[in-house]
């Protein structure tokens, strides 16, 4: 995958980015002048599949057997050895506690064995590096949104100093929410894009959804549990569905899900005085979301950054990237750091390790 540099990797060489917070073993290699040397992830679908969502338990143990592998598999296919890297880096947290302990207990090894600086990253940080690193224009400050399966947040990302936490969701993930209504509608694993794909053939105005707290007065939060139990009621009280209805639904939903996203992150940069937008993690993908924020862009004067898709979901360049910018701040971590399951973006506990 051949990706633009940004200036913010530093010049530290190549480095070694492992991640594993959850149902994806990744590995990749980004240098500061070649950009994504290599980048491999193994998933896990048809682990999980049978059980309709990630079973923690599979996940760790599925790591534990590829981590080796796959690691040597984004060193060979950059054509380095472990001595010609710079550093290392692996996400710390946040995430499912056993799997982030194999990326990052392997990540520390490997560090240690070959004699490397070695950093762990909150995994967040490396979302929005996936921005940076694609788009070399995207410089700070900007307005960073991040939605996944886990997170829905709106931050002020500075040059330096944590970022700023502005809005989050109260409940449900957006992400976490593509997924339920994905099962209320009898789709696959994984939900998220399996609604995508049935939205395509519908009608987003077909069903009347709510799109809660998208007016001022709840300033930037989100929430998305009650949109979640509209489309049930709405499945209930439309029951049986045909394929038409199904799609009309999941084109609702959709509809009512990304408008939200893309009506507070408008407000939000004009309250911040923000030309510069970031749109990152596995829901960044959605092509409804991607479309109705470059128009939003374009409506507003905002530069919409959007990654490509291989680097919107869970990947390890990523994490090499945001690695290379701290340990190009001198940033560097001990065999005592930890994992974490739960980590604020904006107080980042690992770095008093440093």
């Amino acid at each position: 995958m051949s990706v633009p540099a940004a200036e913010a990797v530093g010049d530290l060489g190549p480095v070694l980015g492992i991640e594993s917070s959850c149902d994806e073993m990744a590995a990749a290699v980004v240098d500061a002048q070649a950009g994504v040397l290599a980048s491999v992830v193994q998933g896990q679908v048809t682990v999980h599949e049978p059980y309709g969502g990630v079973v923690p338990e599979l996940a760790s143990r599925d790591h534990l057997r590829t981590v080796s592998a796959v690691a040597r598999a984004a060193l060979d296919e950059a054509r380095l050895a472990p001595a010609d890297l710079g550093g290392v880096a692996a996400t710390a947290g946040p995430g499912l506690l056993g799997s982030l302990l194999v990326g990052l207990s392997f990540g520390k090894a490997l560090a240690h064995r070959a004699g490397l600086p070695m950093v762990g990253v909150h995994h967040l940080a490396g979302h929005l590096a996936a921005a940076e690193l694609s788009d070399p224009a995207l410089t700070r400050p900007y307005l960073g949104l991040v939605v996944s399966g886990g997170h829905t947040a709106l931050y002020r990302i500075v040059e330096e100093g944590p970022a700023e936490l502005l809005g989050e969701t109260r409940d449900d993930a957006v992400g976490e929410a593509f997924d339920k209504v994905a099962k209320l509608l009898g789709l696959p694993y994984p939900g998220g894009p399996a609604v995508s794909r049935l939205a395509e053939s519908g009608d987003p105005e077909a069903v009347t959804l709510p799109r809660a707290m998208q007016h001022a007065r709840h300033g930037y939060d989100f929430s998305y549990s009650g949109l979640k139990t509209a489309v049930g009621l709405a499945i209930r009280d439309r029951a049986p569905l045909d394929d038409a209805g199904r799609a009309d639904l999941a084109a609702s939903f959709e509809a009512a899900a990304t408008d939200v996203l893309v009506r507070k992150t408008r407000r939000a940069a004009a309250d911040q005085g923000l030309e510069r937008v970031a749109v990152v993690g596995g829901v960044a993908a959605n092509a409804r979301l991607r479309r109705e924020m470059q128009r939003a862009g374009e409506r507003d004067g905002l530069h919409v950054s959007l990654p490509p898709l291989a680097l919107c979901t869970d990947n390890a360049a990523m994490i090499a990237a945001a690695g290379a910018r701290e340990l190009a701040r001198g940033v560097r971590h001990g065999l005592d750091l930890t994992a974490f399951s739960r980590v604020p973006f904006d107080r980042n506990p690992w770095a008093e390790q440093s």
